[in-house]
């Protein structure tokens, strides 16, 4: 895509359906010359550059990347008229998309009937799906996996639920023993399953839990904000296909939360929440008697706990996905040469006598660490800490990042290694960028010399 020419056509477009109204002159106190705004823009862009390379396969950091070309356009245009899908008043052609693309995220996890919605995070949609599940279980706590993100204790604090930490196993997935004695307490209503924890990537049994959880008459949610659309290698030929159990069961659960704004290739602020009950739209309800006039419709806003959102967030995912639908063929291919990338790398890292892998990767995020003598964690911890810092300041940078992993988990993973800490630092690399298949190897040999010759020495030696 010609990204200067799709936006330039934006504006064209948008202008000519102005002008269908009728001419009108701008107020002047709204006018800035160009003459003007030329050095602040300088400035700005200047400012800007103080930032990491997302688009570039050398940064393989954080789960950071640009969005697509369609995502920006479809996002710019609608903002020039600046919708707001709250309700149909604010946003009715954008508000149409949202269903549109919603209903596809539902048909990509095997919903049939469903409510859903965009929000502006995963934090705000596991937000909704907790408010729910308290609604539907009150008094009754939250259990999640120890390793799911932090939001979910944190929202438990917001909503006076009960967050109960399960342990999880030596591939980071929440243990189903330790969940069976949880839920035999009685205190819990829903169980958090996460699939793609986004510090290790790991994927819980949902097919496991799901029938653990009915017999103890307890609803399931899964966040899937980071993993979610890699349902779409379920069972796919090739490497980067996954075990299809955990995947096929997302359909059976009771909420799903995903961000497009992860690996949907969206601009931030688009999330979702999705709810195989249309029926629990009854916790929403309530009265707001200048918004909601124009249409006897459900509006979005009245299943929802936020109120104004961008309808350019739905426009920009509409157009994606009319061009890269959440489907094997289409997002799928793109999802499926990170995965490979991944699994690439980690057998790049196995072969290596610098590099150890900490543990298989379960979809694109590698985890390993440097070789220490002696292999230990505080050796291991200022190792990875100085590869971090170094590899930012290489003549040829390649950025990455760090997780800590506590002493009980590198044990069980790496009995070998001396616990002489409460835990160390490993490095981390978030693979989600189509382009890294192509760059694997060059990152690879970029992390092993960072390893064997600190970037002082790799500067003297030039």
């Amino acid at each position: 895509m010609d990204l200067q020419h799709w936006l330039g056509r934006a504006t064209e477009a948008i202008q000519e359906w102005g002008d269908t109204f009728g001419p009108y002159r701008s107020h002047p106190s709204l006018d800035v010359a160009d003459d003007r705004f030329a050095p602040v823009f300088a400035e700005f862009t200047d400012r800007l550059k103080d930032n990491y390379p997302f688009f570039h396969p050398h940064y393989a950091g954080q789960m950071l990347k640009p969005p697509h070309p369609a995502a920006v356009v479809g996002h710019l245009t609608a903002m020039l008229i600046n919708p707001n899908n709250h309700a149909l008043d604010g946003g009715p052609a954008t508000a149409a998309m949202e269903r549109e693309a919603v209903a596809q995220l539902a048909a990509m996890f095997g919903y049939e009937a469903h409510l859903g919605h965009l929000t502006t995070s995963g934090t705000i949609a596991n937000l909704e799906a907790l408010f729910v599940a308290r609604e539907l279980h009150p008094g009754r706590g939250i259990a999640h996996s120890a390793d799911a993100h932090y939001t979910h204790g944190r929202m438990c604090h917001v909503l006076d639920m009960t967050s109960h930490p399960v342990r999880t196993d030596v591939r980071g997935r929440m243990d189903l023993d330790a969940l069976a004695d949880v839920l035999e307490t009685g205190d819990v209503g829903t169980v958090v399953v996460t699939t793609g924890t986004t510090g290790l990537g790991a994927v819980d049994p949902v097919h496991e839990i799901l029938p653990l959880a009915e017999r103890h008459g307890v609803r399931v949610h899964v966040d899937a904000a980071y993993g979610g659309f890699f349902t779409l290698l379920a069972g796919a030929d090739g490497p980067e296909g996954l075990p299809p159990e955990p995947w096929r069961a997302l359909a059976r659960a009771d909420s799903i939360v995903v961000d497009p704004h992860k690996h949907g290739l969206q601009p931030y602020g688009c999330g979702a929440v999705l709810f195989r009950d249309p029926e629990v739209g009854r916790f929403y309800l309530h009265d707001s008697p200048y918004t909601y006039f124009t249409s006897d419709e459900l509006h979005l806003g009245e299943i929802s706990l936020e109120c104004s959102r961008a309808g350019a967030a739905a426009a920009a995912l509409w157009l994606t996905f009319r061009l890269l639908p959440p489907t094997p063929d289409g997002l799928g291919k793109v999802l499926a040469a990170g995965r490979r990338a991944a699994l690439r790398w980690a057998d790049l890292i196995e072969a290596s006598d610098v590099l150890e892998l900490y543990q298989h990767p379960q979809l694109d995020i590698v985890t390993y660490f440097p070789a220490t003598d002696p292999a230990a964690l505080t050796a291991i911890d200022a190792a990875s800490a100085r590869v971090l810092a170094d590899g930012m300041a290489a003549p040829e940078p390649v950025f990455l990042s760090t997780l800590k992993a506590d002493r009980a988990a590198f044990a069980a993973r790496h009995p070998k290694v001396t616990t002489d800490a409460d835990g160390a630092r490993i490095l981390r690399s978030v693979l989600m960028k189509p382009e890294s298949e192509d760059h694997v190897e060059d990152l690879h040999e970029r992390v092993e010399r960072l390893v064997e010759h600190p970037v002082g020495r790799q500067e003297s030696a030039r």
